[in-house]
């Protein structure tokens, strides 16, 4: 009871604040902004039973849409306003605010049940309030984006999977993949783990220092549970559910040609596997209070001659993959209101050895994320969150940091979070750079050369 009176009093911070912030994003930008010119006429459409209409360039499935309809057209028969004021842009940003409130509870329950209901409740709360003001999560909150309703439902699937409710966890997937297709991925996450889990739970991992060698046990061990036809009916049972979804995506595919709906000239799939370290270093960074440390960094240095052989095994192929596989969307060129427009101008630009210079950074950033995940999940937990993180963010050729969002969170509770000093310190950091980005978008717009219409800095 005393956990949940001190979340209620720490949600109700949030919610302030947080209502607070969307007005005045409103008042800076009242019209809808970049991607919201095609997602606000599109759920307006829909407020108006318009279900056969559709916009060409919308990529995502209409999710967003169906959702804004099922909480905002009940205010309409309740309040008896009209459906242009009930769908009015203000307050379809505004059940976004609600998305950002629901990401709290399920962080906050997320984190109780994997790190123990008994542990500081007062930790966990901020802990909880802390991931939702992720940077990029937090800002796209304040606007009609697909990414707080996404999140939501990935985060409230992966919470249903962890109390093994796996016919409602697979029904929250196919929410999610509904606000974006991308999310088929972690239902495949949620399959793996759960059928880890069920071997674990038989077998539990031993602790090695090996990772590779303990990952080579852990992989014999599920191929004898399986061998087991009453084991193996276990886990197929138990992941069926979240296969049906999968398989249901894939005549989806097919019969649509592709993964994208609507525009698809700015969508094309590559082998883009820098992805994987910019989203190794979006991890590290926002995660620093945490996984930077002295200690750490020396135990990175120490090396033997087979992990020093291994290192530059990974340096190797990181160099072909980086040489390879690199690719730079027009928009990343172009657009100069995101702010990996000035990631790529003034860090990759600057000189063509930037890039290469950059992978001994990129491998301490994977150690440091893989070795945090070590400290609470097994080896072969890890091999499958790899896997999805690969497939989820590899294929797409836009540098974007909002695709990294699930992961991350995916991540980052699992870290296991014990010191209020290291904690608050990446609320501060959080927070410091929300000021910023918020500061930039309300306090300093812009115009183009070509153009009347005020722009704004975001990511």
């Amino acid at each position: 009871m005393a956990a949940v009176r001190t979340f209620a009093a720490v949600l109700s911070v949030f919610v302030v604040v947080s209502v607070a912030i969307s007005a005045r994003i409103h008042r800076a930008q009242p019209a809808p902004y970049m991607d919201e010119i095609f997602h606000v006429p599109q759920a307006q459409k829909y407020c108006q039973g318009k279900f056969t209409e559709w916009d060409p360039m919308i990529t995502t499935l209409p999710g967003l849409y169906l959702a804004s309809v099922g909480l905002l057209k009940p205010a309409v028969l309740v309040a008896g306003v009209e459906v242009g004021v009930a769908c009015s842009t203000l307050l379809l940003r505004a059940t976004n605010i609600l998305f950002a409130v629901g990401n709290v509870y399920l962080l906050w329950a997320l984190l109780r049940k994997i790190h123990g209901e008994n542990s500081d409740p007062l930790l966990q709360c901020l802990n909880a309030v802390t991931l939702s003001s992720l940077p990029v999560l937090y800002f796209f909150s304040f606007l009609y984006y697909t990414d707080p309703g996404a999140t939501f439902f990935t985060l409230f699937m992966y919470l249903l999977c962890c109390h093994d409710n796996h016919v409602l966890a697979a029904a929250m997937g196919f929410m999610a993949v509904m606000f974006r297709q991308t999310n088929v991925v972690w239902l495949v996450f949620c399959a793996g783990v759960t059928a880890v889990n069920l071997v674990e739970r038989k077998h539990p991992p031993k602790r090695d220092p090996n990772v590779l060698a303990a990952l080579s046990d852990g992989v014999r061990t599920v191929l004898r549970y399986l061998a087991t036809v009453s084991h193996f009916a276990k886990v197929t049972l138990a992941v069926l559910p979240y296969a049906v979804q999968v398989t249901a995506f894939g005549v989806f595919v097919y019969a649509n040609g592709g993964i994208v709906v609507g525009d698809r000239t700015s969508h094309q799939a590559c082998l883009n596997f820098p992805q994987l370290f910019y989203f190794l270093c979006f991890s590290f960074l926002f995660s620093s209070p945490h996984v930077l440390s002295p200690s750490q960094v020396s135990q990175f240095l120490k090396c033997d001659r087979k992990k020093a052989g291994l290192l530059l095994l990974l340096l190797a192929l990181s160099y072909v993959l980086v040489d390879r596989f690199t690719y730079v969307h027009p928009y990343l060129l172009a657009d100069n209101r995101h702010f990996t427009f000035y990631v790529w101008q003034r860090l990759f630009q600057r000189h063509w050895a930037v890039k290469f210079a950059l992978l001994p950074a990129y491998l301490y950033c994977g150690w440091s994320v893989f070795h945090q995940l070590g400290e609470t999940r097994s080896p072969l937990w890890q091999l499958v969150f790899f896997v999805c993180v690969l497939v989820a963010t590899v294929p797409q050729k836009l540098l974007e940091f909002r695709y990294f969002i699930v992961p991350y969170l995916l991540y980052r509770v699992h870290v296991r979070v014990t010191c209020y000093y290291r904690l608050l310190a990446e609320l501060i950091l959080y927070t410091a750079v929300n000021a910023v980005t918020l500061y930039l978008f309300v306090a300093k717009p812009f115009l183009w050369p070509d153009s009347s219409e005020q722009q704004h800095f975001m990511w």
